[in-house]
């Protein structure tokens, strides 16, 4: 029986699903994940995009006995891995243009926090543990965690949270807006399929337009009437699409839509 990786890719149904078999970040790990993700990307078939950890975890970070070894080893080498590694992951995660649903069955800590925070829709069990984490080993963050959590909560919640590293759970991630849902134990994973499949099902080009409007909103520093040109543009692209016809049709007649992504 071969051994499982540490991170694999597999597609149906229009869903590219990403899996971290392994919780704390080894250079297999982030190598994997990396190539993983890649793949997501890569496919013309996807309509969306799951990201998942195990039951146990959905990430924790950096595996520190590795990073302990490699600062004995005293080549200067052991911090590298942020442009290697975490850099090109979170950059991947953000260049997906399709809807990235995140479940998250447990620990979600450090550079794990940060790649959650870089999907669109997080899904978290009840048991879900979230923390920064760095502070506490002597360092600044790193994998856009302090860019997303300023972007989502402001910056005097971001710095609470960066500096004094406390660890809550499921239930605070939701009343912060960190997570999108929290569900029972056990219904995270089917929880975090379903909305990836219903993403799937939906009208892709509307959704890759949206994500763009946000992420513009989001990173602010344009001018509204930049914006809303913007806006302007990508109607025009819609309006143009089959799901969008289709869609105003269905309407009229009290039909559901079926919407093929085109």
């Amino acid at each position: 029986m071969s051994e499982q990786r540490a991170a694999e890719f597999s597609e149906s149904d229009g869903v590219a699903v990403v899996r971290l078999n392994r919780p704390a970040l080894t250079r297999e790990v982030k190598e994997e994940l990396l190539a993983a993700l890649g793949e997501a990307t890569a496919s013309t078939t996807a309509r969306a995009v799951l990201l998942l950890g195990s039951d146990k975890a959905f990430c924790v970070g950096q595996d520190l006995a590795e990073h302990a070894r490699i600062l004995r080893e005293g080549t200067g080498q052991a911090l590298n891995t942020v442009r290697e590694h975490y850099n090109p992951i979170v950059l991947t995660l953000e260049s997906i243009q399709v809807p990235v649903v995140v479940g998250i069955g447990g620990a979600c800590v450090g550079a794990g926090m940060g790649f959650a925070l870089a999907g669109d829709v997080r899904v978290a069990a009840r048991k879900a543990k979230f923390g920064t984490a760095f502070t506490g080993i002597g360092l600044a963050s790193d994998s856009g965690l302090a860019h997303r959590l300023v972007t989502s909560l402001g910056q005097a919640r971001a710095m609470e949270l960066m500096l004094l590293g406390t660890v809550f759970g499921a239930d605070r991630a939701l009343e912060l807006g960190l997570v999108t849902e929290v569900v029972d134990d056990d219904a995270w994973e089917k929880r975090a399929r379903e909305l990836a499949a219903v993403l799937a099902s939906g009208p892709t080009s509307a959704f890759v337009a949206a994500k763009r409007e946000v992420r513009a909103a989001a990173e602010g520093g344009r001018p509204l009437p930049e914006l809303l040109e913007e806006e302007a543009d990508l109607q025009n692209q819609l309006g143009l699409t089959a799901d969008h016809v289709g869609a105003v049709d269905a309407f009229l007649d009290k039909r559901t839509p079926t919407f093929t992504g085109h």
